[in-house]
Formats: structure tokens, C-alpha cells, sequence
């Protein structure tokens, strides 16, 4: 194997790095409104069980494959598997992470709108403004969302280019503990609202009788979301991590951290939503929409806001970043490009999508892929069938292919650590993480409902 490629340069960044691969808009966008559509606690309980129980080992499992290849996505399954069709399983991911970044660029342009607009005022300038309809007419707007698209994608280009120890590690270094200090700061203050606590009961006070199998699937789904597996981001980032690196001690430390996260912004959200008798079912449109409604009523609204925003906008950039990362390496590595020529090309490359993504709400609306727009079938595309699908193939590749002295040497690091649980590891492996993300597959396609009305 290569043994002069570039590493992180310290533990700290090993783990600021991946916990910011993994903290984004999944945790603090996507899991706040799965949370609130699921009924409450329930959905926390579930989603914490198959946090440990099916994303550990899957990240573990990420971890093994990049650091043992020290390659790209596609490389790495090259390597390990030359001459055979598993290296696809790679470009599914390759593929993913591009096409993610065309749509996600987009969302994480419009927090910087929101910052803008809280800087300038315009957001609370007129009593009793329409908050759904501001945001209807900025996401159709033809220039705007994409101005910002292009901003976002260039603070992003501008880390990528940096490489990987004066960029991703820097830049994690610094943003994720600005993130976390805000993050408490938020919920401080929305812990201290009038019937904040409706909230925290809602968020901590599992309600089984809302436990069905739907919101079971929900949480597995959300789970294998929040932790950015089967999208290559993680075995790029494992093939920078050093020989020292303890990959399960790092895989329990980034899924407790994500998990805090995710906690941390239900804590922020719903006591709020509570206090001003917002529904926790508002769905996609809490943070955009429902949020300037809560800000709007609180003392300082702008200040609340601009915080929030800004801390939107930080979760979304550590993802971009690992997304970017994803594609970037695999260009500079099997095109023999340099970085900064790689990365300029799938910047682009991420322009044009997020262009068409964004004139999807507006001049595009009517240019649909299967009665979806344009962002949406996007997101269609990776969420319910490219990412399922390629972390189902890499359990299966690592639990039937690999050797299992090679892989338990990798985990123990030549067996100077301990690995317990080792066969129960690959068991899972093999047989129970391959069924599990292959049950949450069929559901989010809708074929386990047909399949249940066959039987």
C-alpha cells in the first residue's frame, strides 16, 4: 500500500474532521423536523439504538477500507478487489457525493441568504410579514439563490484547494467548536421561554404508543443519513487518518458527538416551537419558515436569528467540504491532476447542478424527472436508492470478501489494541447490517408496503 500519503496531523483533527463529515444539515435541519413528524422521544429512542447497533459498525467499516487502501473511494476498492466489478460500489459514492452537492449547495446557499437578510433587517422589517411567502418567492427568484449557491460553493472550493491539513483540518478545527458554542448558546436561550419544558417532554418523554414500523424505518434512515455513510465521504477521509489511529475508539467518538449534536438541536428547536404554539410536525420548512416566526417574537429577534443562521451555515459548510473532498481526491488521484485542478473542476461541475436545482423552484418548475422537479429528484436519487444501496454493497464486500485476518490486524492496529466483540463485528457485517439497510432500501422506495400486501 502507499505509505506516503498525506495524513491528519493530529487525534484532534482525526476527530474534528469526521465528526464535521458527519454534523450538518442532517443533524441540525434534517433531524430536528424527522424528529417533530415522528412523535417525539419514541423516534430519539430508536434513532440512538440503531446509531450503536447498525452505524458504528458501518463507519468502522468505512474506516477499515480507507485507511487499508490509503486511497480515493474508487481506488480504494481497486486495491482491494483488482480486477473484479465491486470498485463500482466506489463510484456509486463518487457519483453520489457529486450529485448531493448539486442539490445541498443550493440549501446551504439559502442560510446565507437568511444571514444577509437578518444583517440588513429585511427580515423583520414589516409587522406581520409572510415568512412562507418571503421564502417561496427567494427560492423562485431566478439570480438570488444562485448567487449564493456560488458563494457557498467558493468558501467551499477555497478549503478543498488548501489541502488536506492546512484546509479540511484547519477549517474543522475552528468551525466545529464556533458550532458547538453556539449551539448551546441557542439552547440556553430556548430553554429559558415560557412552557420551554412542553418541549423538553416532547424531545425526552417517549410516547410508544406512537412507535410504528414507519417511524422505526424513519429512524434507521436517519441514522445511516446523519453519519454520511455509503456516500465515499468517510473512507476518503479514514485514508488520511495515521496507523495510530483507533478506528472504533473514533467511530464511538464522532457517533456520540453527532448524536449530542442532533439532541442539542432538538433542544434548541422544540422548546421554542413549543412556547409559541408552533406545530413540531412544521416538517422541512422549520428552519426556513417557522424559525423567523419564533425569532420574530423573541426580545433582540435579529440577534437570535443572525446566531442561528450562522450556525446553519457553518454545519452545512463542514459537509460540503467532505462531499467536495469525496470527488476532488478521486480526480486528483486516478486523473493524475493536481489538487487544485481537480478541485476547480468539480466545483464547476457542482455550479452547473446547483444552477438547474435552484431554477427548479422557479424558471424549471415545470421540467420534471419522474413527476419530481429537478432538486428534488436529486435528492430522490442519492437519499433513497445511490446511498442505501452502496452501504449495503460495502457491509457485504467487507463481511464476504475481505480476509478477516487482514481486516482484524487493520481494526487492532497490527493487534497492539484490543477489538472486542470482534466476531460479532463481522456477523453484523455479514448477515445483520446488509438486512437491515436493505429493509430501510425497500421502504424508502415504497416496495415494503407492496410486499406486505402480497403476504
Amino acid at each position: 500500500m502507499v505509505d506516503n500519503r498525506v495524513t491528519f496531523g493530529s487525534k484532534l483533527g482525526v476527530i474534528l474532521a469526521t465528526v464535521g463529515c458527519a454534523v450538518g444539515l442532517g443533524s441540525i435541519w434534517r433531524f430536528p423536523y424527522m424528529l417533530g413528524t415522528n412523535g417525539g422521544a419514541a423516534f430519539l429512542l430508536i434513532y440512538i439504538l440503531f446509531m450503536i447497533f447498525l452505524g458504528i459498525p458501518v463507519m468502522v467499516t468505512e474506516f477499515f477500507i480507507g485507511r487499508y487502501s490509503r486511497s480515493n473511494t474508487v481506488g480504494s476498492f481497486k486495491k482491494m478487489a483488482p480486477g473484479t466489478k465491486w470498485c463500482w460500489i466506489g463510484y456509486n459514492g463518487i457519483l453520489a457525493a457529486f450529485l448531493i452537492l448539486g442539490f445541498y449547495a443550493v440549501v446551504s446557499g439559502w442560510t446565507l441568504e437568511y444571514v444577509w437578510q437578518t444583517v440588513n433587517s429585511s427580515l423583520y422589517s414589516t409587522p406581520g410579514v409572510d415568512f412562507t411567502t418571503g421564502f417561496d418567492n427567494f427560492s423562485s427568484n431566478a439570480l438570488r439563490p444562485i448567487f449564493w449557491t456560488a458563494v457557498f460553493i467558493g468558501l467551499t472550493h477555497f478549503v478543498i484547494a488548501s489541502g488536506v491539513e492546512k484546509g479540511i483540518e484547519r477549517a474543522s478545527k475552528i468551525m466545529m467548536p464556533l458550532l458547538f458554542f453556539i449551539l448551546v448558546v441557542m439552547c440556553v436561550r430556548s430553554v429559558t421561554l415560557p412552557n420551554a419544558e412542553a418541549g423538553l417532554v416532547y424531545l425526552f418523554k417517549p410516547d410508544f404508543s406512537k412507535l410504528t414500523s414507519s417511524v422505526v424505518l424513519s429512524a434507521v434512515g436517519q441514522a445511516f443519513f446523519s453519519l454520511s455513510l455509503g456516500m465515499g465521504c468517510l473512507i476518503t477521509y479514514s485514508s488520511y487518518f495515521g496507523k495510530d489511529t483507533n478506528m472504533l475508539a473514533t467511530a464511538w467518538q464522532v457517533t456520540i458527538i453527532n448524536t449530542f449534536v442532533a439532541v442539542l438541536a432538538g433542544i434548541m428547536i422544540f422548546p421554542a416551537v413549543f412556547s409559541f404554539g408552533i406545530a413540531p410536525s412544521a416538517g422541512a420548512q422549520l428552519v426556513f419558515i417557522t424559525l423567523p416566526n419564533v425569532f420574530e417574537q423573541l426580545p433582540f429577534s435579529s440577534l437570535w436569528s443572525l446566531i442561528f443562521y450562522i450556525l446553519l451555515a457553518m454545519a452545512a459548510l463542514t459537509s460540503t467540504i467532505s462531499l467536495h473532498e469525496v470527488v476532488t481526491a478521486y480526480i486528483h488521484e486516478e486523473f493524475r491532476m493536481t489538487r487544485k485542478r481537480a478541485a476547480w473542476l468539480v466545483s464547476i461541475g457542482v455550479f452547473i447542478l446547483g444552477i438547474l436545482s435552484s431554477l427548479s423552484f422557479g424558471l424549471l418548475k415545470e421540467f420534471t424527472i419522474g413527476g419530481l422537479i429537478f432538486f428534488d429528484a436529486l435528492d430522490y436519487l442519492t437519499a433513497k436508492i445511490m446511498l442505501p444501496l452502496g452501504g449495503m454493497l460495502t457491509c457485504i464486500f467487507v463481511g464476504t470478501r475481505v480476509d478477516k485476518k487482514i481486516l482484524k490486524a487493520e481494526l487492532t492496529n497490527e493487534g497492539t489494541i484490543k477489538f472486542r466483540l470482534f466476531f460479532i463485528y463481522v456477523f453484523f457485517m455479514k448477515y445483520v447490517s446488509p438486512i437491515a439497510i436493505g429493509i430501510v432500501f425497500l421502504n424508502e422506495l415504497g416496495l415494503l408496503d407492496q410486499l406486505k400486501k402480497l403476504f
